[in-house]
């Protein structure tokens, strides 16, 4: 079958390698389709665990079921998630399943970005969600990225009628937007220093959007009333970004920190007047069962869609150009690549 190896952002190539053999409880799930998450281009992150595969946006159907699977068929279409949590440790039972350890140690086998992938038996277990009949390999896709914004949006304690502010208006930074739209929140905000992304934001309901590279704090009082944000949420993970996320927060607000800049860098904070002013700063990480399950319900009922998000449907063999395209960050807002297209 066909991998796609990361070796770095400008160095991803298509090899051979033999379809992984499923043991028992375990399923092989043929990729359909596989979407490239802004964090598979944080070169910082990835490329000290490289060469490697990645991709954890995918959907696909399962091909071969081991023994003792009961629970699922061959021939079912599902969406698996990379990460699973154990659900018994006290991270778990306290609700913070991303911190668990056993799911920052799970994945799949090899990764999204292959023909084929074996999932392991407690992922098996903990994480495969059979996709809908009405939706599609591709918008199951946008299911593991709509679960870790719906968990931050949680954390912070979005009510409706709050003003938003999202800062960085890529892919999370748009479903971000949606996803607080949907769930009633009052005027919306969203920056960016891209021109194509800031109308992006404005096409998918932001009512008024910022340059970042100006004073945003003074463009989002004038915006807002007078008002700073009740919630900001930071999608980008320049130091600049995050700054600017500490300065737009309105009095007993929260800043969520979604995105976060490259360790070693550090965020100066003005703790007094965040003291004074009683200022929520928080921080979420990926996403847990009931995220999941609230992603796909959501989705399911129509209550959010995103194929007006899919910018380009790449063949396996046009991975790199993916890749080039997300890291960019320029014009486009969703890649997925598709391994049964033909170039």
């Amino acid at each position: 079958m066909r991998v796609a190896v990361y070796y770095n952002n400008k160095d991803v190539r298509v090899e051979e390698r033999p379809i992984p053999k499923i043991g028992p409880g375990e399923i092989l799930v043929k990729v359909v389709a596989s979407g490239i998450c802004g964090s598979d281009v944080m070169e910082w992150y990835r490329v000290k665990k490289a060469p490697r595969v990645l991709g954890h946006e995918m959907t696909g159907y399962i091909a071969e079921a081991g023994e003792g699977v009961s629970d699922y068929n061959v021939g079912q279409r599902v969406f698996v998630s990379h990460h699973v949590p154990c659900n018994t440790c006290e991270y778990c039972l306290s609700g913070a399943h991303t911190a668990c350890d056993t799911l920052h140690n799970t994945n799949y086998d090899p990764g999204g970005f292959a023909e084929y992938i074996r999932i392991p038996k407690i992922n098996v277990e903990n994480g495969v969600y059979i996709l809908p009949d009405e939706m599609s390999y591709e918008e199951g896709t946008f299911i593991e990225p709509l679960a870790c914004v719906m968990r931050g949006q949680r954390l912070a304690g979005l009510r409706p009628g709050q003003s938003v502010f999202v800062i960085g208006s890529g892919i999370s930074g748009l479903i971000h937007l949606k996803l607080a739209r949907a769930l009633g929140a009052g005027r919306i905000f969203a920056s960016d220093i891209n021109n194509y992304r800031l109308n992006a934001a404005k096409s998918f309901g932001a009512d008024a959007v910022f340059n970042a590279r100006e004073n945003v704090s003074d463009l989002l009082l004038q915006a807002n009333k007078g008002k700073l944000a009740d919630l900001v949420i930071v999608c980008a993970g320049a130091l600049q970004a995050s700054v600017d996320g500490i300065n737009c927060v309105e009095r007993g607000g929260t800043v969520l920190f979604f995105a976060v800049p490259e360790p070693g860098v550090m965020l100066p904070v003005p703790i007094n007047e965040m003291w004074r002013n009683e200022i929520t700063l928080m921080t979420s990480y990926g996403a847990g069962p009931s995220d999941l399950e609230m992603a796909l319900d959501l989705m399911r009922n129509n209550r959010i869609s995103f194929s007006e998000m899919v910018t380009h449907r790449l063949p396996f063999e046009m991975i790199q150009e993916g890749f080039r395209l997300v890291a960019e960050a320029k014009e486009s807002i969703k890649v997925i690549i598709e391994p049964g297209k033909k170039c």
